[in-house]
């Protein structure tokens, strides 16, 4: 998300502010090319809710936007794209790729920003699913005050190509699958005159969302909110995340897990095929879910609790849909043979 100190329309604060009264855990704010909410000391617990400040970095021909945390370090905006995404690695820190196959030509205001440095290897994940993007590159001079009107309901799907580019590099290493709202609240003036927002924080909030599961709950203590922060940071790197659509309902109670008879993986680990793996599947409620292994769907089941059985080695992953449409993603799991 974005704030006044780049292109957002509303001060931090009033941010997390709105986060509370939807129940968020935390929030990544992503100002364009500047980490001075950071140094201003805004980052830490707001009641309820953690604030970590990261920075969206693009190159000079505002491509390749790549969503960085965990160094405390301002990168100079005129860096290469080559040169940035390294950087970040070699503070400590980790990045995501932002809207990696962005591609609209209708809104001349707007254009796309995608990602080129695919021969790169310095990134740690990208961002499969972005609600402003998507609503951006749906709109049409037919639909547009539909969209504006509803746009919860605009948000169906993430792109399949990069869906399918994620799993093909997961085959060869782990990276992980985050969504991102892309906040800014833009405000549009209708006949040039009256001011209307468009894609409120408080809209936005209530849409795509990341999940992540932590080993021990999280301290909720000012005083140890960088511990607080690791924690998340970790669990992001790590791959034990999931993403959801909150407009089919909150995802929280979700699960995916790998089990045989002398080992247990949860999303982001491995696990050794000794004899069959049991993959679980704790859905919130009753929905249909597809198995995905090395990118194609392999089983298909409809329930609460669900159980594949496999033998072969690969990345698997699940979704799970309602009306047709995906509500939840998971990172992969890894079956490797004991070779």
């Amino acid at each position: 998300m974005h704030s006044t100190y780049s292109d957002g329309t509303k001060p931090v604060k009033d941010i997390v502010k709105i986060a509370r009264q939807l129940d968020l855990d935390f929030l990544l704010l992503t100002d364009h090319n500047t980490m001075q909410a950071k140094f201003d000391g805004l980052e830490g617990w707001y009641d309820n809710v953690l604030l970590g400040v990261g920075c969206e970095l693009n190159d000079a021909q505002d491509r390749n936007h790549y969503l960085s945390f965990d160094y405390d370090e301002e990168i100079d905006s005129e860096m290469s794209k080559v040169d940035y995404v390294c950087k970040v690695r070699d503070m400590g820190g980790f990045g995501i790729i932002a809207h990696p196959d962005e591609n609209r030509q209708h809104i001349a205001k707007y254009p796309p920003f995608p990602w080129t440095l695919w021969e790169s290897e310095c990134y740690q994940g990208i961002e499969i699913w972005n609600q402003m993007s998507e609503w951006m590159e749906g709109l049409t001079n037919q639909n547009k005050y539909w969209r504006v009107l509803h746009p919860r309901r605009s948000i169906t799907t993430p792109k399949e190509e990069t869906l399918t580019r994620w799993d093909e590099i997961n085959m060869k290493r782990k990276v992980t699958g985050i969504g991102g709202v892309d906040a800014h609240e833009h405000i549009h003036k209708i006949l040039g005159l009256i001011p209307f927002r468009v894609f409120r924080y408080k809209v936005s909030f209530k849409t795509i969302r990341t999940h992540v599961i932590t080993p021990n709950p999280l301290t909720g203590k000012q005083s140890q909110y960088k511990k607080d922060l690791d924690t998340v940071y970790e669990a992001i790197k790590a791959a034990r995340c999931f993403i959801s659509n909150y407009y089919f309902g909150d995802a929280n109670t979700f699960r995916f897990t790998a089990v045989s008879d002398n080992d247990q993986a949860d999303m982001g680990d491995r696990i050794v095929n000794r004899s069959q793996i049991r993959l679980l599947v704790v859905n919130p409620g009753t929905a249909d879910t597809r198995l995905i292994c090395n990118g194609r769907q392999v089983q298909r089941k409809t329930g609460k609790e669900i159980e594949f059985a496999v033998k072969d080695a690969g990345v698997y992953r699940v979704e799970t849909h309602v009306d047709n449409q995906p509500w939840i993603l998971s990172n992969h799991i890894r079956i490797e043979n004991e070779s």
